[in-house]
């Protein structure tokens, strides 16, 4: 039975929906031909051709009846099955010789540069009417009652819209030239590999001295062959890469790189600034192949590998034995990472997309791992991401199964393997140094006690009046129980009372009895410490006596001053100190403890007479105190607080058996912890000196526009000298387009709003993509030093600049190289003189890469600004 016919009344050319139009009342749409699988393999000029020659016909037509332009327009809108199936199969494709170029590669006739549409109806959309199927093909669908309202939906197979165009996958090649013409966009990449391995070891050994940093990178390369534990405040990855270059060199650790000495023939200095100044080799190809990741036109590809090969900051921060090198090349490795995972999501869950969701989590944990500064870009990726979930949280088609599996592949791949990268970093470095250093103190007793060469396995295990012991605080990052002859300047003028993280004879104390008791006999009767007895511990070097007082401390000034006071024969009840035990790491809560033992009993210590405890907590004293760690005594009984815990260390009595070293454990966990913090308190103690000029020091506002450079090393005529700055063409150029591209985005936006349409919907996704990118990459790394407390230099500015150049290279090809206005001739141009700009630049400063030999006044030309201290003025 045939249904009942159904009548549509589609108006009649006279009536008023009908009355003529001008051709400008339109959106002016060129559509891609619908080929078919044989035509579908033809050149792509030939599509573009076609295309443009429809286009102009359509124009033409559009110029006759007014029947005509009816016919012509409602055919446009109305598909059959079979068309609706084409071209849905044409746009999910995405990959063919059919398919929408990206904005750089369309022709400059095809597509006006701008438009402004009236919206005429429900049909068209505002961003950009028909149009907007290029990237946005919409999908009806019966929602089957579970919505009241009616929703479009996305095509579950589109393509990517910004980023690098996916390619079809080539045929296997049949010739050698086949071959070669498949990976021409990798042969740029090996030239300039090729010119940075020159500029990076060109005269590479020329100084013969100790420069800049090498004084203490090269040294904790040292202590990883000796296998001495050492502290620094960085992670320890960069600093194990030394020692491996150093032993793949033959240096054997025995040199101790002070600053500005001669290497002696037996350090092959060379050899391991060659392998260091690798990873800045490394650097420029990386930034080839992310700027085609990112969907940069060749003109923009090469003028970024241009300004990383040829920036003087960049080539002279490699070729030393330092972390910078290795920092950079992992900052450029997680960009790179990102934009290949970006460009992978039109495939979820492919090999492809977690090999590279993968990549991108690894070198995460290697940046932060050789310093921490790699958090920043950490931070690029972390904000990537969450805009990512946030968009397929908005796909209602996608399952709540996908939705799951998306987020848990980006928990597992971008937090969970960083931190096991970072913490394994900690691992190896805890296991290569398993003999006793100078960096011991910074540690746990617990740890101490079991590197090679410690004592700490000899200590007498329980402690009594007469000892000699030094107090080790349990808060993470703790010191040592520290006093000297110095006085506080302020509240009290006594003895000053600190936290020290280095061994010496101050940190010793005795414990002695109180000054209402017979002094200590050491032939008497020995007296066990335990729980809830009132000690005194008198200093050794200078016999005064821990004391408290109702003095404000010098920097917590809600708790008690704590200094020394008196000496072996004058004191008072001020003196006096409850031990609490808390409780015995290997025997458990305090009701085991009947006798305190050394490392492992924890311990509070309560004055006696205010009932405030000794803490120790972060707090920095100013350079009066050396910048050690404040010790006052707090008000307030908390006893969850750890700052407030302390152990015995080092144990000395004469009278008392040795312990044994089968007691003393310390679990990775808690060492690696207690590390980080130490690590994080000592970087915040790098506070600038305001009684110290430090000429070497800068201001983040000093970096984007290169006010300040920085002396590497000595400045003396017979001295081979280099000077840390940047290709000022670069620097400045990167700063003026991060401006820039605010006010641009500014524009874009009014025109938008005002219903102009200057790109099609791929170009404008295109255009954020990298901007936010480039901009959000370089917030991230440089705001963080505006509210930094530690002191600054220029070579901090360095991972940042990377994103000022990328910025650059972004808005010249935006608004040159992709330009559809534009002729091929003027690109030429533009670009030959930004690249020799660039390189002219480069030749006129390199003399302070490569080094500068003789008086620095014989070098004239190179004081651009009279703020940089290049000549001795």
């Amino acid at each position: 039975m045939r249904p009942p016919a159904v009548a549509v009344d589609f108006g009649s050319p006279d009536s008023p929906s009908h009355s003529r139009r001008t051709s400008s009342d339109f959106e002016e749409i060129q559509y891609p031909p619908v080929q078919s699988q044989s035509q579908q393999h033809q050149g792509h000029s030939h599509s573009l051709d076609q295309h443009q020659h429809q286009h102009q016909h359509h124009q033409h037509h559009q110029h006759h009846t007014h029947t005509h332009t009816h016919d012509s327009l409602h055919h446009s809108h109305s598909h059959s099955d079979e068309d609706e199936d084409e071209e849905s199969s044409y746009i999910a494709r995405g990959t063919g010789e059919g398919e929408l170029p990206l904005h750089y590669m369309t022709d400059e006739s095809a597509v006006p540069a701008r438009r402004r549409i009236v919206n005429t109806g429900a049909g068209r959309s505002a961003g950009g009417g028909e149009g907007y199927s290029e990237k946005h093909h919409l999908e009806e669908y019966d929602d089957q009652g579970k919505d009241v309202y009616s929703k479009a939906r996305q095509s579950k197979n589109q393509f990517i819209a910004s980023g690098k165009v996916r390619q079809p996958l080539p045929p296997p090649p049949a010739s050698l030239k086949e071959f070669f013409y498949q990976n021409l966009e990798h042969i740029p990449a090996v030239v300039y590999t090729l010119l940075a391995c020159w500029t990076r070891f060109h005269r590479i050994g020329h100084s013969n001295i100790v420069v800049w940093d090498e004084a203490h990178f090269g040294k904790f390369g040292s202590h990883y062959l000796k296998r001495e534990f050492y502290f620094d405040v960085h992670p320890p990855l960069g600093k194990m890469i030394v020692g491996l270059v150093g032993l793949l060199s033959g240096y054997d650790g025995s040199f101790e790189f002070k600053s500005g000495t001669e290497y002696p023939d037996t350090v092959p200095y060379v050899a391991m600034r060659v392998m260091l100044a690798t990873f800045g080799v490394g650097m420029v190809p990386l930034s080839w192949w992310t700027a085609i990741e990112l969907g940069m036109s060749h003109w923009a590809c090469h003028l970024v590998a241009l300004m990383v090969l040829f920036d003087v900051g960049w080539l002279v921060i490699s070729r030393f034995i330092l972390l910078d090198s290795m920092l950079l090349f992992f900052t450029f490795l997680t960009v790179f990472c990102l934009t290949k995972f970006h460009n992978q999501q039109y495939q979820s869950f492919s090999v492809d997309w977690w090999i590279w969701l993968a990549a991108t989590g690894f070198s995460i944990g290697l940046v932060t791992s050789v310093k921490m500064i790699g958090l920043f870009v950490t931070a690029l990726v972390g904000v990537y991401t969450i805009e990512d979930l946030w968009e397929k949280f908005g796909d209602t088609r996608m399952s709540l199964r996908d939705q799951i599996r998306h987020w848990t592949a980006r928990i597992g791949c971008l937090i969970v393997l960083p931190i096991l990268v970072f913490m394994a970093s900690f691992k190896i470095h805890f296991l290569v140094l398993n003999h006793s250093g100078p960096g011991d103190a910074q540690m746990g007793s617990l740890f101490q006690a079991n590197l090679v060469g410690n004592d700490f396995a000899s200590n007498p295990l329980e402690i009594a009046i007469g000892s000699k012991v030094t107090l080790k605080n349990m808060g993470w990052g703790g010191g040592l129980l520290h006093s000297h002859i110095q006085t506080y300047p302020v509240g009290s003028n006594q003895q000053q009372i600190t936290c020290y993280h280095y061994k010496d004879s101050n940190n010793d104390w005795i414990i002695s009895p109180r000054w209402d008791q017979p002094a200590y006999d050491p032939n008497g009767e020995m007296q066990f410490i335990k729980h809830g007895d009132v000690i005194r511990l008198q200093h050794v070097p200078t016999t005064r006596n821990l004391h408290s007082h109702t003095v404000v401390a010098p920097v917590s000034k809600q708790n008690y001053e704590v200094s020394c006071y008196g000496n072996s024969t004058v004191g008072d009840i001020h003196d006096y100190w409850q031990v609490e035990v808390v409780d015995d790491i290997k025997r458990g809560h305090k009701d085991k403890v009947d006798r305190i033992h050394s490392l492992t009993t924890r311990l509070r210590f309560k004055h006696q007479i205010l009932g405030c405890y000794l803490r120790a907590g972060n707090t920095v004293l100013p350079q009066w105190g050396f910048k050690q760690i404040e010790v006052s005594c707090d008000k307030e009984n908390r006893p969850g607080d750890m700052h407030t815990y302390w152990n015995v260390e080092s144990h000395w009595n004469d009278r008392l058996p040795p312990g044994e070293h089968k007691l003393y454990r310390s679990s990775f966990i808690r060492d690696f912890w207690h590390l980080n913090v130490a690590m994080m308190t000592s970087n915040n103690a790098l506070i600038p000196d305001p009684d110290k000029e430090d000429i070497l020091a800068s201001q983040p506002f000093d970096w984007p526009f290169l006010n300040l450079g920085l002396r590497m090393c000595g400045w003396g005529d017979t001295q081979t000298k280099y000077y840390l700055m940047g290709t000022p063409v670069i620097w400045w150029g990167g700063s003026i387009s991060l401006m820039a591209s605010l006010g641009v985005l500014g524009i874009y936006l009014l025109r938008i709003q005002r219903k102009y349409i200057d790109m099609e919907p791929r170009e404008w996704e295109h255009f954020l993509y990298v901007g936010k990118i480039a901009f959000f990459g370089w917030c991230f790394h440089f705001l963080p030093f505006l509210i930094m407390g530690r002191v600054t230099y220029l070579h901090h500015y360095l991972p940042t600049l990377y994103f000022s150049v990328l910025m650059l290279a972004h808005l010249l090809d935006h608004f040159v190289f992709s330009s559809r206005r534009l002729t091929h001739k003027v690109k030429t141009i533009v670009f030959g003189v930004s690249a020799g700009l660039v390189v002219l630049s480069w030749w006129w400063f390199r003399a302070v890469a490569f080094g500068i030999d003789g008086p620095i006044e014989e070098y004239w030309g190179v004081g651009w600004r009279k703020s940089w201290n290049i000549y001795n003025t």
